[in-house]
């Protein structure tokens, strides 16, 4: 058992092959995303765009946490409100650093939301102190003024906002994410539990699609390099729709990703002609389905409802491994309600070294709802504005400490 009375520290370390095997076992049990997915990330070819920095965090000399982070130059035109955005943009043509943000931070870029992972006994408020000076050390160390902790859940708010008090810390509502309970008895219960509208329009749908395109699916867990490059393509298509970009992942990440145990690939096929028209890669996490990623063919959605079609045969895999929810990520809301999905409420605790910066960043935080972040949420929490907790609920209001 760790000494929870001894001091902790934190030493970053490079890869996550230097922590060992049993600690990330420990920290980040299913249905947490653990060294598979931060090993996977590590190999994927992605200097250009991350640095990754692993957080192993000691009680005394005993290793009792990790807290995975990294570096990203992050285009102020994801944060900013436009017409700043705009002037940033004209500046950046002379001075390319005013359109990018050096942070540092702590979580994965990838991951629906954010974690430090601690072994039983030990808590994020134990070791929040340390772990904060660790990780604004970190930072300065790497030329970075900017330190978030990237979609934290409700749970872990509180404790960040406590550690945080006192160091101009503030906290913004990130893009939920979103998660579909399924309750026992087959697909059949699923379609129940739905609301009638909800119900009555995916059935619809799910039969008009099948009218209009015969498919065949198959669940993958190793797709050769024929397969592999369909995947890509279908990924691609859809990376090109997408409103936000944050990761830029090519062929290297599915080639990491496919050899992974907890992976899986629905693959959908034209059923005349063999051709991939969707996929959707899955994680499997103790009772967790999690739809990571998935590609569409876009030149074939037209009256065949193409994303029904790839959740309705993920259902069935959900279903068929005794799964008990299927957590589907952030954005692309509009769909996920049809869908009977729920909101994940996602917090970032932020601070910029510079006070004077720090402080027009928090003011900016301060107007950012759900409501402003995405238009599907605007138009849904219009009609059930008490879904809205994109602060927190009523008695979390504070943005600044």
């Amino acid at each position: 058992m760790p000494d929870t009375k001894a001091s902790f520290r934190t030493e970053f370390l490079p890869t996550p092959g230097d922590i060992p095997a049993e600690l990330w076992a420990a920290c980040f049990p299913p249905p947490l995303e653990g060294s598979f997915w931060y090993e996977t990330l590590h190999e994927s070819g992605l200097e250009d765009q991350f640095s990754f920095h692993y957080g192993l965090i000691r009680s005394g000399d005993t290793p009792v946490g990790i807290a995975p982070a990294f570096l990203h130059d992050v285009p102020i035109s994801l944060v900013a409100p436009k017409p700043v955005a705009a002037v940033l943009r004209i500046l950046s043509r002379w001075f390319p650093r005013a359109a990018v943000q050096r942070t540092f931070f702590v979580g994965s870029p990838c991951s629906d939301e954010g974690t430090v992972g601690l072994v039983p006994g030990v808590t994020l408020d134990q070791v929040g102190n340390s772990l904060l000076e660790a990780v604004r050390a970190k930072a300065r160390l790497l030329g970075a003024p900017m330190v978030v902790f990237k979609d934290f859940g409700e749970r872990d708010l509180p404790v960040l906002e406590a550690i945080s008090a006192g160091r101009r810390f503030f906290t913004i509502p990130s893009y939920p994410g979103t998660c579909v309970s399924l309750p026992p008895g087959g697909k059949d219960a699923y379609l129940k539990s739905l609301a009638h509208t909800q119900r009555h329009n995916l059935l619809k749908k799910l039969r008009r699609s099948r009218e209009r395109l015969e498919l065949d699916t198959a669940v993958v867990e190793r797709p050769g390099d024929a397969e592999l490059s369909e995947i890509l393509g279908l990924f691609l298509q859809t990376y090109e729709k997408g409103k936000t970009k944050f990761e830029r992942l090519d062929r290297r990440f599915f080639e990491q990703i496919r050899s992974r145990r907890e992976a899986r690939f629905i693959l959908q096929r034209d059923r005349a002609n063999g051709q991939l028209v969707s996929f959707m890669l899955v994680f499997v996490l103790g009772g967790r389905v999690i739809n990571k990623f998935i590609g569409i063919d876009y030149s074939r959605t037209e009256g065949t409802y193409l994303y029904f079609r790839l959740f309705d045969a993920a259902l069935d895999f959900a279903y068929g491994i005794g799964a008990g929810e299927v957590q589907s990520g952030q954005t692309g809301y509009r769909a996920k309600f049809d869908l009977g999905h729920g909101l994940v409420p996602l917090f970032n605790v932020c601070r910029h070294e510079n006070v004077a910066v720090n402080t027009v960043f928090r003011a900016i935080g301060s107007r950012l709802t759900w409501r402003t972040l995405d238009s599907d949420l605007e138009a849904y929490l219009r009609a059930h504005p008490k879904m809205d907790r994109s602060r927190g609920g009523p008695d979390r209001l504070r943005h600044g400490h």
